[in-house]
């Protein structure tokens, strides 16, 4: 179904050249869109204007924005957990 509403964003010249790139993040994400919208078959897509299809589209980028900063503070977390472990330096000292 999500596949379908991804060829329609593509027809329309609506996607970047990254978002047309991640296609599989793409459909996931426009999945779980429509899922929260009601919308369920390749009928209503094909049906859908063009400015709703937009709308869909804007929400997909919300959710893959919020993804995104949410896998890149993830990864700067870890990254600064293993930098603390790593520092030598920042090693506890024991004074008796």
């Amino acid at each position: 179904m999500s596949e379908f509403a991804f060829f329609r964003f593509k027809s329309a010249n609506m996607l970047t050249e990254d978002e047309e790139r991640d296609k599989e993040e793409m459909i996931s994400l426009t999945e779980q869109v429509l899922d929260s919208r009601g919308i369920e078959c390749d009928a209503k897509i094909s049906k859908i204007s063009e400015d709703r299809l937009r709308e869909i589209l804007e929400d997909v980028r919300k959710l893959r924005r919020k993804k995104k900063k949410n896998s890149d503070k993830s990864e700067e977390d870890n990254s600064n957990e293993e930098n603390t472990n790593d520092d030598p330096d920042n090693q506890a000292v024991y004074v008796r």
